[in-house]
């Protein structure tokens, strides 16, 4: 039962530690450097505006939450999208069948992480200049 629960963690961390030699390893490239420009364009623009920062206000500011994730969710979901399409290309070659629950998690690891962090550090670069 444990075993079950834990597969997809499991096959997920499998793909990372070998992804960088498999089909399609530039998908470990492409993703993060789409979600860095969004994250570059987006701090940059935040810090302009006076904005605070992107995943701290997430976080703290229960009246903006909603706004903050849909503006986040128009200028990340794009990648999002197409890092679950790249991985469920490889995982058809790979491994001959789709797990869209590891699809998800790398999409979440490989764009959305990349995201949330890198547009914080931006906002606080550009707001210190």
């Amino acid at each position: 039962m444990l075993h079950d629960l834990l597969d997809p963690f499991l096959r997920t961390w499998a793909d990372i530690a070998g992804g960088p030699h498999a089909p399609l390893a530039f998908r470990f490239v492409l993703q993060p450097a789409v979600a860095t420009f969004f994250a570059i364009r987006d701090g940059r623009r935040d810090a302009r505006e006076g904005r605070p920062f992107f995943l701290w206000a997430l976080i703290h500011d229960p009246r903006h939450r909603i706004y903050l994730m849909e503006e986040g969710w128009k200028h990340i979901g794009k990648v999002f999208v197409l890092a679950v399409v790249m991985d469920s290309i490889y995982q058809a070659i790979e491994l001959r069948w789709i797990y869209i629950g590891q699809a998800l998690m790398m999409a979440i690891l490989l764009a959305v992480v990349p995201y949330l962090f890198l547009r914080g550090i931006v906002n606080r670069i550009m707001s210190r200049r």
